[in-house]
Protein backbone atom coordinates (compact mmCIF):
# COMPACT_ATOMS: atom_id res chain seq x y z
CA UNK A 1 0.00 0.00 0.00
CA UNK A 2 1.38 3.02 -0.60
CA UNK A 3 0.14 6.87 0.30
CA UNK A 4 0.59 10.24 -1.61
CA UNK A 5 -0.11 13.60 -0.80
CA UNK A 6 -0.60 16.86 -3.15
CA UNK A 7 -0.84 19.85 -2.04
CA UNK A 8 -1.14 23.26 -4.31
CA UNK A 9 1.05 25.51 -2.48
CA UNK A 10 4.84 25.15 -1.60
CA UNK A 11 5.67 23.81 2.10
CA UNK A 12 2.60 21.54 2.29
CA UNK A 13 -0.06 24.50 2.08
CA UNK A 14 -3.04 25.24 0.48
CA UNK A 15 -5.70 22.88 -0.94
CA UNK A 16 -4.65 18.87 -0.82
CA UNK A 17 -5.15 16.03 -2.21
CA UNK A 18 -4.43 12.18 -0.71
CA UNK A 19 -3.91 9.15 -2.72
CA UNK A 20 -3.16 5.59 -2.39
CA UNK A 21 -3.66 4.11 -5.37
CA UNK A 22 -3.12 4.81 -8.75
CA UNK A 23 -5.03 8.03 -10.79
CA UNK A 24 -4.97 8.83 -14.55
CA UNK A 25 -6.71 12.19 -13.96
CA UNK A 26 -5.66 14.17 -11.12
CA UNK A 27 -7.20 17.81 -12.62
CA UNK A 28 -10.36 17.74 -10.66
CA UNK A 29 -8.72 17.62 -7.28
CA UNK A 30 -5.91 20.17 -7.61
CA UNK A 31 -5.24 23.01 -9.98
CA UNK A 32 -0.62 22.97 -9.75
CA UNK A 33 0.81 20.91 -7.37
CA UNK A 34 3.91 22.50 -5.68
CA UNK A 35 4.98 20.14 -2.52
CA UNK A 36 4.28 16.71 -2.14
CA UNK A 37 4.81 14.13 0.80
CA UNK A 38 5.08 10.64 0.05
CA UNK A 39 4.43 8.91 3.37
CA UNK A 40 5.06 5.00 1.94
CA UNK A 41 5.71 3.39 -1.17
CA UNK A 42 7.52 4.76 -4.60
CA UNK A 43 5.37 6.72 -6.88
CA UNK A 44 5.69 8.15 -10.59
CA UNK A 45 4.42 11.43 -11.20
CA UNK A 46 3.25 12.99 -14.53
CA UNK A 47 3.18 16.27 -16.25
CA UNK A 48 0.13 15.01 -18.46
CA UNK A 49 -3.24 12.72 -17.91
CA UNK A 50 -3.46 8.82 -18.66
CA UNK A 51 0.66 8.99 -17.58
CA UNK A 52 2.14 11.28 -19.95
CA UNK A 53 4.68 13.81 -20.44
CA UNK A 54 7.48 14.34 -17.84
CA UNK A 55 7.76 11.45 -15.52
CA UNK A 56 9.14 11.95 -11.96
CA UNK A 57 10.41 9.16 -9.83
CA UNK A 58 9.44 10.09 -5.68
CA UNK A 59 10.07 7.91 -2.83
CA UNK A 60 9.29 8.19 0.87
CA UNK A 61 9.97 11.51 2.05
CA UNK A 62 9.50 15.19 1.70
CA UNK A 63 9.54 17.53 -0.96
CA UNK A 64 8.54 20.80 -0.32
CA UNK A 65 8.53 22.78 -4.04
CA UNK A 66 8.77 21.16 -7.05
CA UNK A 67 12.65 21.58 -8.28
CA UNK A 68 12.65 19.00 -5.06
CA UNK A 69 11.71 16.03 -7.41
CA UNK A 70 13.09 17.77 -10.40
CA UNK A 71 10.05 19.32 -11.52
CA UNK A 72 10.67 21.96 -14.73
CA UNK A 73 6.39 23.32 -13.54
CA UNK A 74 3.92 22.79 -11.24
CA UNK A 75 1.45 20.55 -13.47
CA UNK A 76 1.08 17.01 -12.16
CA UNK A 77 -1.62 15.42 -13.32
CA UNK A 78 -1.29 11.71 -13.23
CA UNK A 79 0.32 9.33 -10.69
CA UNK A 80 1.05 6.15 -10.62
CA UNK A 81 2.13 3.71 -7.29
CA UNK A 82 5.13 1.58 -8.38
CA UNK A 83 4.59 -2.24 -6.57
CA UNK A 84 6.47 -3.81 -3.89
CA UNK A 85 9.14 -6.26 -5.76
CA UNK A 86 11.46 -8.33 -3.33
CA UNK A 87 12.51 -10.51 -6.35
CA UNK A 88 15.47 -10.54 -9.00
CA UNK A 89 15.88 -8.19 -11.50
CA UNK A 90 17.16 -8.59 -15.46
CA UNK A 91 16.57 -6.24 -18.51
CA UNK A 92 17.93 -6.90 -21.67
CA UNK A 93 18.62 -3.39 -23.87
CA UNK A 94 19.00 -3.26 -27.37
CA UNK A 95 21.00 -0.96 -30.07
CA UNK A 96 18.25 -1.44 -32.54
CA UNK A 97 13.58 -1.57 -32.68
CA UNK A 98 12.26 -4.43 -32.26
CA UNK A 99 15.12 -6.07 -30.34
CA UNK A 100 17.43 -5.87 -33.20
CA UNK A 101 21.40 -5.22 -33.19
CA UNK A 102 23.71 -5.64 -30.25
CA UNK A 103 21.95 -6.90 -27.14
CA UNK A 104 23.07 -7.05 -23.38
CA UNK A 105 21.70 -7.98 -20.43
CA UNK A 106 21.48 -6.08 -16.89
CA UNK A 107 20.73 -6.87 -13.57
CA UNK A 108 21.65 -4.43 -11.61
CA UNK A 109 22.07 -0.44 -11.86
CA UNK A 110 24.35 1.11 -14.60
CA UNK A 111 25.49 4.36 -14.32
CA UNK A 112 26.99 5.03 -17.51
CA UNK A 113 25.07 3.43 -20.92
CA UNK A 114 27.60 4.07 -23.03
CA UNK A 115 30.54 3.15 -20.97
CA UNK A 116 28.81 -0.10 -20.55
CA UNK A 117 27.03 -0.69 -23.93
CA UNK A 118 29.27 1.16 -25.86
CA UNK A 119 26.48 2.91 -27.28
CA UNK A 120 24.35 5.73 -25.62
CA UNK A 121 21.46 4.40 -28.22
CA UNK A 122 18.65 1.91 -26.60
CA UNK A 123 16.16 1.42 -29.40
CA UNK A 124 14.28 -1.51 -27.48
CA UNK A 125 14.07 -3.48 -24.32
CA UNK A 126 12.51 -6.56 -22.34
CA UNK A 127 12.46 -6.31 -18.54
CA UNK A 128 11.93 -9.81 -17.46
CA UNK A 129 12.26 -8.85 -13.84
CA UNK A 130 11.75 -5.94 -11.97
CA UNK A 131 11.11 -2.64 -11.93
CA UNK A 132 13.48 0.00 -13.69
CA UNK A 133 13.84 4.03 -13.88
CA UNK A 134 15.78 5.28 -17.69
CA UNK A 135 17.38 8.40 -17.45
CA UNK A 136 18.26 10.59 -20.56
CA UNK A 137 21.72 11.52 -19.28
CA UNK A 138 24.64 9.80 -17.24
CA UNK A 139 24.89 8.93 -13.38
CA UNK A 140 20.53 9.35 -13.05
CA UNK A 141 20.07 12.91 -14.19
CA UNK A 142 17.33 14.12 -16.65
CA UNK A 143 14.53 12.99 -17.58
CA UNK A 144 13.49 9.96 -16.06
CA UNK A 145 11.24 6.63 -17.77
CA UNK A 146 9.55 4.15 -15.84
CA UNK A 147 9.87 0.88 -16.92
CA UNK A 148 7.97 -2.10 -15.70
CA UNK A 149 8.19 -5.81 -16.92
CA UNK A 150 7.21 -6.31 -20.49
CA UNK A 151 8.86 -5.96 -23.97
CA UNK A 152 9.27 -2.12 -25.50
CA UNK A 153 10.21 -2.59 -28.81
CA UNK A 154 10.85 0.97 -29.40
CA UNK A 155 11.91 4.25 -27.65
CA UNK A 156 8.35 5.52 -27.18
CA UNK A 157 6.86 2.47 -25.63
CA UNK A 158 8.44 3.69 -22.60
CA UNK A 159 7.57 7.46 -23.44
CA UNK A 160 10.61 8.60 -24.75
CA UNK A 161 10.86 10.97 -28.16
CA UNK A 162 14.41 10.02 -28.23
CA UNK A 163 16.80 6.89 -27.96
CA UNK A 164 19.48 8.44 -25.73
CA UNK A 165 19.59 7.28 -22.74
CA UNK A 166 22.38 8.02 -20.32
CA UNK A 167 22.01 5.71 -17.29
CA UNK A 168 19.35 3.64 -15.89
CA UNK A 169 18.64 1.84 -12.14
CA UNK A 170 16.34 -0.84 -10.26
CA UNK A 171 13.99 0.90 -8.48
CA UNK A 172 14.35 -1.21 -5.36
CA UNK A 173 11.64 -1.40 -2.22
CA UNK A 174 11.43 1.42 -0.09
CA UNK A 175 8.76 0.10 2.03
Amino acid sequence: MGKIIFYEDKNFQGRNYECSSDCSDLHSYFSRCNSIRVDSGCWMVYEHPNYGGYQYFLSRGEYPEYQRWMGFNDCIRSCRLIPSHSGSYRMRIYEKPEFGGQMMEFTDDCPSVHDRFRHQDIHSCNVMDGYWLFYEQPSYRGRQYFLRPGEYRKFSDWGSISSKTGSFKRIVDFY
